[in-house]
């Protein structure tokens, strides 16, 4: 419905312009950028340290590297050369920091002793989200889904039926139960555009034990009625007096409204916190099979796990019916709740993604495609042993035995490639990760 698009538009131009930062003349000096004070995935962890005199050491030494003539064949800025650099500097950082150790251990007149046993870092630390409705942030699912509620009850005031359809969508968990509650608000809503000067119509009893289990037990339900122009009044019933809902005749008279509002609440849909990828690009490892998953990946505990292991290998022993298989294999999928995937390109950089197991491949093409230079490229993505995964392909990643983590090779169309090669003076000065993604590239 227009209204509801014409409300996101706005909202989404909103959040853009407030995140623009300050106005500034054209004449003035460029605002220094703010870093982001939350970054997704495992980086979320990690915090600024002041660096050592062996890391400004280090950093001089890149600077001069970089600052000196660039030999000819690194003039095309290839990703090869970037990180051959970038190895280079980690050597150095490397043997200033065995120096410095060196040199403690002579102060203190002993070795320096090093614990090798502490917990594994884990391959990224946690399941984060971000809704592009309310803002840019990054937040696990209970904070964001606090943020959007927080958003919507702000757009009261300016939206007041919109926003009360929203929060009925979204903010209540059984769906069963919100769709009885607009069916009734719709139900509603018929009987008085039809009969407008209908007196009963115009009146809703609050305790009345239908409107009690239909209605005012989902939340955004009342704040909706209010929109419609119903008002909360005392009026005789029966031998006393009770509280109702009533709306004035001449609310009621406006169908036009009304129309509107009914359409706002049959077209409206929840707002979703979506799965952020959390994405991180690694230089090429040798570690790149090996995953340490938080537990928030599983529906189980990993003790269950480890039983239901054992417990499968004692089946092996024993005849099963095909059912039984069936529901074993079943029972296997929903194991997991998340995948954590890693693509490794053809210059063995290492991309990162998060995905739900029920998601397909088409999620993980469209990841990938996302951080490409040339996005209009064609690719594959196959398994170590050279299956290729199409990107149509219906079973999800669980499904396709990719849960809860997997490593998959990238690789461009061939044709297509040599085309680009020839284009760009050969295959060493093919890009393939953006510039800005690149920039993010840390070691695994």
């Amino acid at each position: 419905m227009a209204a509801i698009r014409n409300f996101f538009k706005k909202k989404k131009l909103d959040i853009k312009f407030k995140t623009a930062g300050a106005g500034h003349k054209l004449t003035d000096e460029q605002p220094t950028p703010q870093l982001s004070t939350h970054d997704s995935g495992a980086s979320a962890s990690r915090q600024v340290v002041p660096p050592t005199e062996a890391q400004k050491a280090a950093a001089e030494a890149a600077l001069a590297r970089l600052q000196a003539p660039a030999p000819a064949f690194a003039k095309g800025g290839s990703t090869a050369v970037q990180i051959r650099m970038r190895k280079e500097l980690e050597a150095e950082r490397k043997a200033h920091r065995a120096k410095e150790e060196e040199e403690k251990s002579a102060l203190s007149g002993g070795p320096t002793v090093i614990d090798k046993e502490g917990p594994p870092m884990l391959s990224v630390s946690g399941i984060y989200y971000h809704c592009p409705l309310v803002g840019h942030d990054v937040l696990p699912r209970d904070e964001m889904e606090a943020k959007i509620s927080e958003f919507l009850y702000a757009q009261s005031v300016e939206e007041p039926a919109l926003s009360a359809a929203l929060i009925i969508r979204t903010l209540n968990k059984n769906q069963q139960a919100v769709k009885t509650c607009v069916d009734t608000l719709c139900k509603y809503l018929d009987n008085i555009i039809q009969a407008p000067d209908e007196e009963k119509f115009q009146k809703i009893r609050t305790g009345n034990k239908a409107f009690q289990e239909r209605v005012k037990c989902i939340e955004g339900s009342l704040r909706f009625l209010h929109g419609m122009g119903f008002s909360e009044q005392r009026l005789p019933f029966q031998d006393g007096e009770d509280d109702f809902l009533v709306i004035s005749a001449e609310m009621a008279a406006d169908s036009g409204r009304l129309v509107q509002m009914k359409e706002v609440l049959t077209n409206s849909e929840p707002i979703i916190p979506e799965l952020d990828r959390g994405l991180q690009v690694f230089s090429p490892s040798a570690n790149v099979t090996k995953f340490e998953l938080p537990d928030t990946f599983y529906r189980f505990t990993i003790e269950k796990i480890k039983k239901e292991a054992i417990q499968r290998s004692q089946k092996k022993m024993q005849l099963r019916t095909k059912a039984m298989k069936e529901r074993d294999k079943q029972r296997e999928l929903r194991k997991y709740r998340f995948t954590l995937l890693r693509i490794r390109l053809p210059d063995e950089i290492i991309m990162q993604g998060v995905f739900h197991c029920f998601e397909k491949m088409a999620a993980v093409y469209a990841f990938v495609r996302e951080n490409l230079v040339n996005d209009w490229q064609p690719f594959r993505l196959l398994t170590g042993d050279g299956k290729t995964f199409d990107e149509e392909a219906e079973p999800s990643l669980a499904e396709l035995g990719l849960s809860p983590a997997a490593v998959l090779t990238f690789a461009w169309d061939a044709q297509v490639l040599q085309e680009v090669a020839a284009e760009r003076g050969g295959l060493d000065k093919v890009e393939h990760l953006r510039p800005e993604i690149l920039a993010k590239l840390q070691t695994l």
